[in-house]
């Protein structure tokens, strides 16, 4: 499975990078049916609280792609909450399975 990630109007850190791919890990060890991941990281404004917004979109083999977004004060908190919000949308997909 390919994960891509991308980062927008900043230089991402390997650290990040590193956190990103653990979570999708332990997301797929859990979903089987998640065929490919995009990642976009963005810094909506620099001098702004909560403007860090992670979009992930999960493309599933046969079906619809996934999507969910949200914003918040760090980037890891944005991918907890965009993993958080895709879960009910994968459990709904593999209960249709």
């Amino acid at each position: 499975m390919e994960v891509k990630i991308k980062a927008i109007h900043f230089d991402i850190s390997e650290k990040l990078v590193a956190f990103v791919n653990k979570k999708i890990e332990k997301l797929t060890r859990r979903f089987d049916a998640i065929g490919g991941v995009e990642v976009n990281l963005t810094l909506v404004k620099p001098e702004a609280a909560k403007n860090k917004e992670a979009g992930i979109k999960l493309s599933i083999p046969g079906g619809a792609d996934l999507f969910a977004s949200k914003i918040a004060d760090t980037f890891e908190e944005a991918i907890d909450l965009s993993l958080d919000a895709l879960e009910p949308q994968l459990e709904k997909v593999k209960a249709k399975k």
